[in-house]
């Protein structure tokens, strides 16, 4: 039976911090993105439509944050050539803020994921068994169930939901198996 159509559409509002601080959000990520790609703290400012003191006080909040520069500033003279680019650290910052939007932006869109969130699965797409062993690699983890027909099944999950879900060898689960993966569920 497929999942009812879904009324409402996923919003969401991300932000990466440090040691309970918050580091970066949509707006500051904006602005982050606007100097890198301009090369210039006032450019930026002004195609946000913020001020550029605003500006210099979001890039000073980041700073505080996370304990280092995120913008590198270079003077200008009479004819110009002043400019700004992103620190290392300024990089690594937007780089995993924009992995983490990508990230939550998928699963917003992905219409299995709600699906299987909502718990409307077929039936006949579960099958009971017991854990028989767990293997954890770095990040993935491999999940043998053995189930009441003769046979084992092998799920290949993250580490996280290994971890999440805390299974354990021996306890009773049920594979919830896709066109491309074999899932794991736990009452």
């Amino acid at each position: 039976m497929p999942a009812p159509k879904r009324r409402y559409e996923s919003k969401y509002k991300p932000w990466i911090e440090l040691q309970g601080r918050a580091i970066v959000g949509e707006g500051r990520a904006n602005l982050l993105r606007e100097i890198r790609d301009s090369s210039s703290i006032a450019k930026a400012a002004k195609k946000l439509d913020i001020p550029y003191r605003t500006a210099w006080e979001q890039l000073k909040h980041i700073k505080a944050a996370v304990g280092a520069p995120v913008v590198k500033t270079y003077r200008g003279g009479a004819k110009g050539g002043g400019g700004a680019k992103l620190t290392e650290e300024g990089e690594r910052v937007l780089r995993e803020y924009d992995m983490y939007e990508h990230y939550l932006g998928s699963l917003a869109a992905d219409k299995d994921f709600w699906e299987a969130l909502d718990m409307k699965i077929s039936a006949r797409n579960r099958i009971s068994g017991v854990i028989e062993a767990i293997e954890k690699g770095e990040v993935a983890a491999s999940v043998k169930i053995r189930v009441s027909t003769p046979a084992v099944i092998t799920a290949v999950i993250t580490k996280d939901a290994v971890d999440d879900l805390e299974l354990k060898v021996g306890e009773e689960v049920e594979a919830v198996i896709k066109a491309t993966e074999v899932m794991v569920s736990k009452e």
